[in-house]
């Protein structure tokens, strides 16, 4: 999907807390599920790649080491991304609240520009 003419790109990072949670009920699941539908069918020209869940599993490379990772300390772990296209990070702001995603209190998505040459 190409974006279009002076929109810019963001990457979008989910952040849940640390510590657990519920798995949610079939009948919730479901519910979150069409709330996604409906948010994706919305903003469809403002997403480009919904992007995917993070493993846990990682490493932090630095010029002199390689560490498995990629937390040190964990009070928030990045758990996903995805791409959007936007004319300003406020319009790409507005696309992320209306996600289900900020629905969910141990739940953020920071949200940054990609910047390009």
């Amino acid at each position: 999907m190409s974006n279009s003419v002076g929109n810019k790109k963001y990457m979008c990072i989910l952040r849940n807390s640390a510590g657990g949670c519920e798995k949610p009920s079939p009948s919730d699941m479901e519910a979150m599920y069409a709330k996604y539908q409906a948010w994706q069918s919305q903003f469809a020209d403002n997403i480009l790649d919904m992007g995917g869940a993070l493993s846990k599993e990682g490493a932090v490379v630095s010029s002199d080491a390689v560490k498995d990772g990629p937390f040190i300390e964990v009070k928030e772990m990045v758990g996903g991304y995805m791409l959007l296209s936007a004319d300003s990070l406020a319009t790409a702001v507005r696309v992320i609240q209306a996600s289900p995603m900020v629905a969910n209190p141990a739940t953020s998505l920071e949200i940054r520009e990609i910047s390009t040459p």
